[in-house]
């Protein structure tokens, strides 16, 4: 419980996480935003780190000068890519025996609706999935797992990681420091998340109402 708390807050408060860990780290701010990154599209144990909110915030401190907002855009599109390709030899490799350990904590939903999403969208999936949270997580998963050659998914997996992390990005360094959402920060990061929830609730609305 207390780790679900200190990440709500951190995800909520992540202006004033994210301001402190750049005054005490510096330059080695670039290697913990690549590691969070990396770790949340790379690993399936780690879904719920933050992925949107972390890239939106970042780029609003490099509006700020705090952060470089070039080296900022290379690390975090880098930690994007490898995480996604970890995670694709990942579940080449031993996919089927983490899904079917009992002991190993990953929500056999998520694999199920995101084997949906590669069933509609083949492997435009690895870049939609990367505007989805959780999807994100599990889709180059799934991609491993199944038929999806490494040669195909690597050209999703670098497009979708230099979309993804450039429009988050960007969108923070451009809108992050206007007067109302520096004033209300917390409320634009729940926005953000919700913003990236969208696709998954029409998907699920869609498929109740069957249209």
């Amino acid at each position: 419980m207390e780790i679900v708390k200190f990440l709500i807050d951190f995800i909520l408060h992540i202006d004033v996480h994210l301001g402190q860990i750049v005054a005490t780290y510096g330059v080695a701010t670039y290697l913990i935003l690549f590691l969070i990154i990396f770790m949340e599209t790379g690993l399936v144990f780690t879904p719920f780190l933050p992925g949107d909110s972390l890239l939106f915030a970042a780029g609003a401190f490099a509006a700020l000068n705090s952060l470089n907002i070039y080296v900022l855009l290379i690390v975090m599109t880098v930690a994007a890519i490898l995480g996604d390709t970890a995670n694709y030899w990942i579940g080449h490799f031993f996919g089927k025996k983490i899904i079917a350990h009992p002991k190993i904590p990953i929500d056999e939903k998520h694999i199920k609706e995101t084997q949906k999403f590669f069933n509609k969208y083949g492997g435009k999936t690895i870049i939609i999935g990367r505007f989805m949270p959780f999807v994100r997580t599990f889709a180059p998963f799934v991609a491993g797992i199944g038929s999806m050659s490494y040669g195909t998914f690597i050209g999703y997996n670098i497009l979708g990681g230099i979309l993804w992390v450039g429009i988050a990005t960007l969108a923070g360094f451009f809108f992050g420091n206007i007067e109302f959402v520096k004033e209300n920060f917390s409320l634009v990061i729940i926005a953000v998340v919700l913003l990236s929830l969208v696709p998954i609730m029409f998907e699920i609305a869609r498929k109740k109402l069957k249209f």
